[in-house]
């Protein structure tokens, strides 16, 4: 598929740098929003509808936040190749909603390391959720444009502004390949740190 239409996007960002002006950009342009947490709320007092992924899972965040998009109603969708007439009826089968356009960026581990945090503290900062969304979207960038950064916004509304809410596949493909950079950079720091931490010992 070389020009992707965009008409539904999921954001979960940490950075809010710029998300209201890109997020009323794709609304302006017909794309539904879905999000989760802080990103709603911010989403929300910039007077733009957002429905919550809870409302698309039908399932509620767990666990202090922890499990909020390890859904298959988020991961089917992200991982379905359009190209595939059987993916499609799949998605309609299961009452799964297409999404095509995933913006995450990630829990600030490398705050959390400056901040010096113990261990169980500086572990809840590693983010699970956003690198598997992140890895999905970027997997399936046929089918699916990922932006992982807030640098990305202009390049990207560049492009759905002269291409009717379209995106082409040279443009997914490197948005892919830089959401992989990113992601093993983010899991390089996490296990680098690790290897220097003491192991706990019970008391």
């Amino acid at each position: 598929m070389q020009l992707l239409p965009i008409r539904q996007a999921l954001l979960s960002v940490t950075d809010k740098t710029g998300l209201p002006e890109f997020a009323t950009f794709l609304h302006q342009g017909g794309v539904q929003l879905i999000s989760t947490g802080g990103t709603r709320k911010a989403l929300l007092e910039a007077g733009l509808p957002v429905r919550a992924v809870s409302d698309i899972t039908g399932f509620p965040e767990i666990l202090d936040g922890r499990v909020k998009t390890l859904h298959p109603h988020i991961h089917g969708p992200l991982l379905a190749d359009k190209s595939k007439p059987e993916h499609l009826q799949t998605l309609s089968q299961r009452n799964l909603l297409p999404l095509d356009l995933v913006c995450v960026n990630l829990y600030d581990f490398g705050r959390a390391l400056e901040s010096e945090l113990d261990l169980k503290d500086c572990v809840e900062q590693i983010d699970i959720g956003g690198p598997t969304m992140l890895r999905a979207a970027a997997k399936n960038f046929h089918s699916v444009l990922v932006i992982p950064t807030p640098e990305d916004y202009p390049r990207v509304m560049a492009e759905l502004a002269s291409q009717h809410y379209h995106v082409t596949l040279a443009l997914r493909r490197e948005t892919a390949a830089k959401t992989f950079r990113l992601t093993a950079a983010y899991d390089e720091m996490i296990a680098a740190y690790l290897s220097t931490q003491r192991t706990e010992v019970p008391t």
